[in-house]
């Protein structure tokens, strides 16, 4: 399976996309390189409430603090925005994610202009969830 981009990266080919499709193709592209999550892992403990597609989200603790984040989704293109997610968080510690607001690079990527509302709330409920666990940890 590939790598996902860096931020950096991440925000400069969402830059290049020219339309609506690119930019849902590339969406997509980004949650195929996810690695699937295996069924004990699809419980509702790691479920997203508030997102209208199931999504599960399992974060990790590692000895060094960064927290490493995987999950799926049963909509491509919302596991492709699972997948940008954890790009935003890649490499953070719990108190990282409790205090980095995603939302700037949201606006720099005009990521929400493509989504609809109920994508917009699943995303907002992803990064809720994933922020309150984080907390949990720190």
């Amino acid at each position: 399976m590939a790598t996902l981009p860096d931020k950096e990266k991440l925000l400069r080919n969402f830059q290049r996309c020219a339309s609506r499709e690119e930019t849902y193709l590339y969406i997509i592209e980004l949650g195929q390189r996810l690695e699937p999550l295996n069924e004990e892992e699809r419980t509702r403990e790691n479920r997203i409430e508030g997102c209208q597609s199931q999504v599960w989200i399992v974060m990790h603790p590692q000895p060094d603090g960064v927290i490493t984040l995987r999950g799926d989704s049963d909509a491509a293109i919302v596991k492709g925005l699972v997948a940008v997610v954890f790009i935003l968080y890649d490499r953070m510690t719990a108190g990282d994610i409790t205090k980095f607001d995603v939302r700037p690079w949201f606006e720099k990527m005009a990521l929400t202009r493509y989504l609809t509302p109920s994508r917009s709330q699943g995303l907002e409920a992803m990064i809720r969830a994933i922020r309150a666990k984080a907390a949990a940890v720190s």
